[in-house]
């Protein structure tokens, strides 16, 4: 229960259903030197919302526990996204919460107390197959849908797992809680990130990483040097506010190079990518890929899935060729792979693969790099 209206509705759904249940609210992160953040009511687990969700159990007549998971949410979520824009990378720090807080160290402790599931208050379904493997569904209303930043649970996880507001439009969520008398059915949507609760990334990361802020060249697709950059970790793919530079025509970042460190800037049409290659891969709608599929990708939260084919090599390695070039495809990010309604699978984006004909999108080395899985780095030495 992170203290909003979507997990206090699933608690309620699920007491109407006959489950018993506990609340439980996750400690992630300290609050020390941003007091600021506890009396925000948009920011999932600040102090507030912590007393929201204690009200909303009372409400419901249902015991509710705090669990300190501070220690596997900075190693796992807030040390990765650090490292990860610190090496020109653009990380989803939801989706590690998702795999390696949520339901990996908070259903192990669910499961220690006897409990069966541990449910959510995601836009998101999970069925079970008639051959008996579990699948990640999207939501029934597309507008809400969260299917993409669950795309790393497991079989052993998916089984242990609900998403009673599944089949819900949001508004029916409100109406729920209204109806219930709920503290928290007016409250907005968590909108920043838990830990960065003003959405100044720039700030956060030269707070906790002095040595981010190196200064280096801007340069051009041609070689062409034109600005100054205050260090690669404040920049991703696709950006173009910000850079410092005065030009013709608008520029965009096109790639970061950290062993360079180097900021890439081109033209609208020099963001399209044609492909790309991902690592550290979970399949879900089937165990491994036999050959290529062909699949829905979708490279960022916020974007539409397009026509693909995707291709597993012997070491794990994705490859995703797109039907047409896709824009600003980020390394750090996720693609995950839809059949119809199904979550196929998803992995980590480690390079984009160029649209243009003769030119290099990006020097991959490995020891610059960080990736989550060796296999992952064989493949791309040797296609460097």
């Amino acid at each position: 229960m992170s203290g909003g209206v979507d997990s206090s509705v699933a608690a309620a759904l699920l007491l109407e259903q006959g489950y018993r249940v506990i609340g439980v609210t996750m400690n992630l992160w300290p609050r020390k030197s941003m007091v600021e953040a506890d009396t925000r009511h948009d920011i999932c687990c600040s102090l507030e919302s912590v007393d929201d969700a204690r009200r909303v159990a009372g409400k419901l007549g249902i015991p509710h526990y705090t669990l300190n998971v501070r220690d596997v949410f900075d190693r796992e979520v807030v040390r990765n996204f650090l490292a990860e824009y610190v090496r020109g990378r653009t990380p989803n720090p939801c989706i590690r919460c998702n795999r390696f807080v949520k339901f990996d160290a908070l259903l192990a402790r669910a499961l220690t107390w006897g409990a069966s599931y541990v449910a959510t208050g995601h836009y998101a379904r999970v069925e079970c197959s008639p051959r008996g493997r579990y699948l990640l569904k999207r939501a029934s209303y597309a507008a809400k849908d969260q299917s993409y930043a669950l795309y790393s649970l497991s079989q052993q996880q998916l089984a242990h797992t609900l998403f009673p507001l599944g089949g819900m439009e949001k508004s029916e969520t409100r109406r729920i809680a209204e109806e219930l008398g709920l503290a928290t059915a007016g409250k907005p949507d968590s909108q920043e990130l838990c830990f960065v609760p003003d959405g100044d990334y720039p700030r956060f990361i030269s707070q906790q990483v002095p040595t981010a802020a190196i200064r280096g060249p801007i340069r051009n697709l041609q070689g062409e040097v034109l600005g100054t950059h205050p260090g690669i970790a404040f920049f991703t793919v696709g950006q173009r506010k910000g850079l410092g530079i005065t030009a013709s025509k608008p520029l965009y970042v096109v790639e970061l190079l950290p062993e360079e460190n180097t900021v890439v800037v081109g033209e609208e049409e020099e963001l399209y990518s044609r492909g790309l290659l991902a690592g550290d891969a979970n399949w879900i709608a089937v165990e491994r890929p036999d050959g290529p599929m062909r699949v829905k990708a979708k490279i960022r939260y916020r974007s539409a899935d397009v026509p693909a084919i995707a291709t597993t090599d012997a070491d794990g390695c994705v490859r995703i060729e797109f039907d047409e070039p896709q824009r600003a495809v980020s390394p750090g990010q996720a693609v995950v792979l839809y059949d119809g309604d199904a979550v196929v699978g998803g992995a980590t984006i480690v390079r984009a693969i160029s649209s243009q004909p003769g030119t290099r999108r990006w020097k991959c080395e490995v020891s610059t790099l960080v990736y989550s899985s060796p296999a992952t780095a064989r493949v791309l030495r040797a296609e460097s």
